[in-house]
């Protein structure tokens, strides 16, 4: 993550049986931790820059059922770790389900094992269903994020210079805390954030190094109008004294020619979906045919399964995908974390064909 790719890359939802596809293909991701070991070691030879999980605890059901098989991301991150020699992996933390001083201990474990490999990425969560599993009420959505920040104030602490602290908030409070060791080489894992809300994304401006956001709006007015986005965005980090990057997500489908590519992502993720599965996340977000109708709520299914579960669909050949690739590159974002229907299958051609073009375009070293 610190070498010298304008555009980083990583795969993002492999720890998640199905990854971030919403399909019934029999080649969809296993999600295995055979299949994530090889994957990573993969990735890692063919320079992917990091490995970004979801925290996921509950599946969606449907006939797949989506995400029902996941692995828990902090004890993933270091076995991939301890297996690799450059790449960074990410864990995907829930914090009102990890005490801060537990999860501080286990990101500095993660962080030793791999010489500063380690990164955080923190969620505040969503899912009701999921919260339930642990007797975890959800605060109201202001105060996801005030405990939150309390939340990495105290793993901050544990991390920072001195072996003993105390800290007193309005939600967490510790006595005589000792915390040792420190994170790899005096410095702390880099610190990621994706809150869409107000609230979520006045938080990453706060804490991160890492902002991820959606460009679909902004891609439409192509590189320009992005750059616009991405500005407005540094500058609200700018404002707090925060050198902050944009990051966004996406899914990639890339076969040899265009017509293959989009002939097999519209089989995939629109012919062959697990509808149950998007009803079910659907449902959460409380859309329904009774709120929406029957016509619009058809439309906003496709769309959502189509562009809202796996992100912005990078979908055609290697000349194609490159290009979009780096346009989102020339237009400020830092980087990208994409999935793959079946990452293992797919990412020998990204790596043959598509890295290459983006190392002539200048986005990426060789």
């Amino acid at each position: 993550m610190q070498g010298g790719n304008a555009l980083k890359i990583g795969l993002f939802g492999a720890n998640c049986s199905s990854g971030r596809a919403v399909t019934k293909v029999p080649e969809r991701w296993s999600g295995t931790w055979t299949d994530n070991l090889r994957l990573v070691q993969m990735a890692d030879e063919a320079g992917i820059d990091f490995m970004l999980p979801i925290g996921r605890w509950k599946g969606y059901g449907g006939d797949t059922g989506y995400q029902e098989a996941t692995l828990e991301t902090v004890t993933w991150a270091c076995g991939l770790l301890a297996a690799t020699k450059r790449i960074t992996v990410f864990g995907t933390v829930h914090a009102p389900l990890f005490h801060p001083l537990i999860a501080a201990k286990q990101f500095v474990t993660a962080d030793q094992i791999s010489g500063g490999r380690f990164g955080l990425n923190i969620v505040v969560g969503w899912n009701e269903d999921e919260f339930q599993m642990f007797g975890v009420t959800q605060r109201e959505h202001e105060q996801r994020y005030d405990y939150a920040q309390e939340w990495l104030e105290a793993v901050k602490l544990a991390w920072g210079p001195n072996d003993d602290f105390e800290y007193d908030g309005k939600f967490i409070k510790l006595k005589k805390v000792r915390a040792k060791p420190k994170p790899y080489g005096g410095t702390r894992p880099l610190i990621m954030n994706a809150g869409s809300s107000g609230p979520g994304q006045a938080f990453a401006m706060r804490n991160c190094d890492a902002y991820f956001t959606a460009t679909s709006e902004a891609r439409k007015g192509g590189a320009d109008v992005m750059k616009k986005m991405v500005a407005g965005i540094k500058a609200e980090g700018a404002a707090l004294g925060r050198e902050i990057e944009v990051f966004t997500v996406g899914q990639v489908v890339c076969r040899p020619t265009q017509k293959e590519a989009e002939d097999y992502y519209h089989y995939a993720i629109i012919e062959q979906a697990d509808w149950g599965s998007v009803d079910g996340m659907l449902r959460i977000k409380d859309i329904t045919p009774e709120k929406l109708g029957e016509e619009e709520y058809r439309k906003k299914r496709e769309y959502f399964a189509s562009r809202a579960i796996g992100g912005y669909p990078f979908v055609g050949s290697a000349d194609h995908v490159a290009e979009q690739l780096a346009m989102v590159s020339r237009g400020g974002i830092r980087g990208i974390a994409f999935s793959m229907i079946n990452y293992l299958d797919e990412l020998p051609f990204f790596r043959d064909e598509v890295l290459p073009r983006l190392q002539r375009m200048g986005v990426r070293e060789g």
